[in-house]
């Protein structure tokens, strides 16, 4: 949202949000927060231990500059990523949250699952986002040189398509 000068008045989230522990959390303005007790909640809140490892997450992701890791690293696979197939397929994305949607003569291509397959049997884990979109999301932790080759076996995936 802060790349796209959004300020909404609620946000959920979840997931990656503890490490893998279960939690959830809803984020908001003070003004739409002032609800009465018990009139809200989430099936992962509240959970002290999880609580603790999303403040460790969050301190990690700061400390160790994960965010800004995470756009460089970004634009850099983005830019090998479309220089490679940018020709011939859409490339885009932000961050290390990238699709590669497989065109055929500029319609969605049928052949996802097979390049998703092809990737796995190499050594790279994506996964397809719609009917043709392969979906790139490595954890912000990622290496460059391991990034650098998940593009790589991917090249080898796609050839022939």
């Amino acid at each position: 949202m802060e790349h796209f000068g959004v300020e909404p008045d609620l946000i959920a989230t979840a997931k990656g949000i503890a490490s893998g522990l279960p939690l959830g959390a809803i984020i908001g303005r003070a003004e739409v927060m002032s609800l009465p007790k018990g009139s809200h909640a989430n099936t992962f809140g509240g959970n002290p231990v999880a609580a603790a490892a999303a403040l460790a997450t969050l301190d990690v992701i700061e400390e160790e500059g994960l965010l800004q890791h995470a756009d460089e690293l970004g634009q850099e696979l983005k830019k090998a990523l479309a220089d490679e197939f940018g020709d011939k397929h859409d490339v885009r994305g932000l961050g290390l949250m990238i699709g590669v949607e497989l065109l055929e003569g500029g319609k969605p291509a049928k052949y996802l699952n097979e390049v998703l397959i092809k990737s796995f049997k190499r050594g790279l884990a994506v996964i397809g986002a719609g009917a043709s979109t392969i979906r790139i999301a490595p954890p912000l932790v990622i290496p460059k040189p391991m990034a650098l080759r998940g593009v790589e076996i991917l090249k080898e995936a796609l050839s022939g398509y």
